[in-house]
């Protein structure tokens, strides 16, 4: 089990913990206008996952940003969602007010499904835990990050690293 903190204090996961080399687990969250998307809706793509608990926060900001960035040097075969339990409304305004375009952000709010699905949703928050997950074309997670104080950065170069051998 992962052992995962906020502000120092242990908090506990809800759902199953994803391990590289599981089939990623299908999942259903929200697009910004309110349609359903699930892991289905970019098969054939590599997908990198990137999880945070809230947009409206510095890192959280940042991690989106960056990703942004380095989207467009991950090619056409590169899918890159960011989830978060923000409303869809306030994901919209964000990625608007922050020009990231390269990224999808999909929100969790509703029924943790992918929090739960993946082992990130914090049951005292409600929030999900800052994460990186990459996902080949065939459903299969190669790469995992459990981020283990929440309000630390993820190791974005492994992450980026790991798409990039994918696409070789």
């Amino acid at each position: 089990m992962v052992n995962v903190t906020f502000k120092e204090n242990p908090v506990t996961l809800l759902g199953t913990e994803v391990t590289a080399g599981d089939k990623a687990p299908d999942f259903t969250v929200l697009s910004n206008d309110l349609k359903p998307v699930t892991l289905n809706d970019s098969k054939g793509k590599i997908r990198l996952i990137s999880v945070v608990p809230s947009l409206d926060t510095g890192v959280c900001s940042e991690q989106t940003r960056k990703f942004n960035e380095e989207a467009l040097s991950l090619g056409d075969d590169v899918e890159v969602l960011t989830i978060s339990v923000d409303l869809p409304f306030a994901q919209a305004r964000w990625t608007a007010a922050e020009d990231v375009k390269n990224v999808k952000t999909l929100s969790d709010h509703r029924d943790l499904s992918f929090g739960e699905a993946f082992g990130v949703a914090i049951k005292e928050l409600r929030l999900l835990a800052r994460s990186i997950f990459v996902i080949d074309k065939d459903d299969k997670v190669t790469y995992v990050e459990y981020v283990q104080e929440v309000t630390n950065h993820p190791d974005y170069a492994k992450a980026i690293e790991e798409v990039k051998k994918l696409t070789n």
